[in-house]
């Protein structure tokens, strides 16, 4: 999962360079798992009253009775952290209810908690304690890219102390050991993973979480994101509310103008189609299929934006030849090196807008998302009082391209899965010192792109399915081949193990 930076002062080794009237330092970053950074059976209930709930005429629910089920007013500011170390919610779980704090993941589908004692963490759901815990006797187990965890797979109750009223029974991973999934400087104990059924593990039949909790509750289909850690640099040792998850619906005060909808590709992570991108004012004029190469979600789990490899590379080329800076250190673009300039000196003004188009629900239209440099361009810590540094929020990915909290920051974010589509609207927290931190623009035509830039690859189950088969129908073969070659002799039964390294994508490095 992550890796984290810290920078002890003797370690700096300053480059300067002059342009532009300010002085650029550039600064190793040294790797480390510190605090900068975050990377991710069912019961009967006696039924609730449900509060009244409205239409804005577009499909979207908006709750109209503060006292029922769906009030999000009470889901307001129920977030805290940012998006380097994560943004979670507090929980409560089993009989009696245990409080912890869990990541909120739009990247995965599994609801874990840890179930063991972890240095990192400073405690746990402990299972034997919850008279209501009971285990399905099955094993499940999560690779990420980085780090990864295993534990039992159980089912218990759960509430949200900010959230929809009322209890749920859940499937619960009870995570027993781990390795770089629990980071130093982190304050949650658990992922809650918010994508769909087909990306469950150990297998699709293990109902997620919202799931649960729109069966149950019988909320809408849909939730809603505002995360507001945009400009906090990360050195700050608080978490502060910092976002809102709302469940049911959208919450009116939490954004600005209009809800923008793009389709979602397909049901397995949040997957969305990418038309364009432009920096600046200038189109990279690559094929739309790069964009969405392998695939294009949204996963607030993931830290940065994260462009497929020639899609970061025109990035970096097109920002650098736009940028006021001269010479820039190529270890900055690649995550190695931060960029530090003396305090007081505003650093946004060098680079330019990042904008992604998006096609809209109208298929033969799209709209555009723009960042400022003030989300892409993000602080990290300061040098003795007198330089404030700062890191790159783009990466380069093989695993597609991921729409991270650095973009997510600027915008709320409407998951309506009823409507099977993703809804965009200007945050009411995506502001700066007054100043407005992203821009949503469109309709546009799409004439000028592909009608299909997504590819539609097949799904991952889909595709292990096909190479299990594969790997039979070759293991026939084989021992034909060697029956009718070698006989008589004695076969022996070969088995080799295929390890699920899950895809589920994570690149955290703050």
């Amino acid at each position: 999962m992550t890796r984290f930076a810290r920078f002890p002062v003797w370690a700096f080794a300053f480059s300067v360079y002059f342009g532009v009237s300010t002085c650029y330092f550039s600064i190793p970053l040294r790797i480390y798992p510190g605090k900068f950074n975050v990377s991710r059976e069912r019961g009967g209930l006696t039924p609730l009253r449900l509060g009244a709930v409205k239409s804005d005429g577009d499909g979207l629910s908006l709750a109209s009775d503060p006292a029922g089920t769906v009030s999000f007013l009470d889901m307001v500011d129920n977030l805290q952290g940012d998006s380097g170390r994560g943004y979670y919610i507090e929980m409560s779980l089993g009989t009696p209810g245990q409080k912890l704090n869990i990541l909120v993941d739009t990247g995965s589908s599994n609801f874990a908690v840890a179930a063991a004692p972890h240095p990192f963490i400073t405690h746990y759901f402990n299972t034997e304690l919850s008279s209501t815990y009971q285990s399905v006797g099955r094993s499940v187990a999560v690779r990420y890219t980085q780090g990864n965890w295993e534990g039992e797979l159980g089912v218990d109750q759960v509430s949200i102390p900010k959230g929809p009223n009322g209890t749920i029974r859940i499937n619960i991973a009870a995570i027993l050991s781990s390795d770089g999934f629990f980071l130093p400087g982190i304050n949650w104990q658990g992922i809650l993973g918010l994508a769909y059924p087909l990306l469950a593990r150990p297998d699709s039949t293990v109902e997620p979480f919202f799931n649960s909790v729109v069966k149950q509750l019988g909320i809408a289909n849909m939730f809603s994101l505002q995360m507001c850690g945009a400009g906090l640099s990360t050195s700050s040792t608080a978490d502060p509310p910092a976002g809102s998850l709302i469940m049911g619906g959208a919450e009116l005060t939490l954004y600005r103008g209009p809800v923008w909808y793009t389709p979602i590709v397909e049901e397995w992570y949040y997957q969305v189609e990418v038309l364009k991108l432009e920096v600046g004012d200038q189109n990279l004029n690559l094929d739309c299929r790069e964009y969405n190469a392998d695939k294009a979600i949204v996963d607030s789990g993931t830290t940065l934006l994260r462009l497929p490899v020639s899609v970061f590379s025109a990035v970096v080329e097109a920002i650098a030849r736009s940028s006021l800076i001269q010479e820039f250190s190529s270890g900055f673009w690649d995550g190695t090196k931060l960029a530090c300039w003396m305090k007081g000196e505003n650093p946004w003004k060098f680079f330019p807008k990042l904008s992604i188009y998006l096609r809209a629900t109208n298929t033969s239209q799209s709209f555009r998302i723009t960042i400022l440099p003030q989300l892409y361009i993000q602080p990290i810590t300061d040098v003795d009082g007198t330089l404030d540094c700062f890191r790159f929020g783009i990466s380069s990915s093989a695993n597609g391209l991921v729409i991270g909290a650095t973009v997510m920051e600027g915008f709320y974010v409407v998951f309506d899965r009823a409507q099977k589509r993703l809804g965009f609207a200007l945050s009411s927290c995506a502001v700066l010192d007054g100043l407005a931190l992203s821009e949503i623009a469109g309709p546009f035509s799409a004439a000028d792109v592909a009608a299909d830039c997504s590819g539609r690859l097949l799904k991952e189950p889909l595709l292990w399915a096909i190479s299990y088969a594969l790997m039979a129908v070759c293991a026939v073969v084989l021992i034909v081949l060697l029956l009718v070659l070698l006989l008589p002799c004695r076969c022996r039964d070969r088995s080799g193990e295929i390890t699920d390294e899950s895809s589920l994508v994570r690149h955290r490095i703050k």
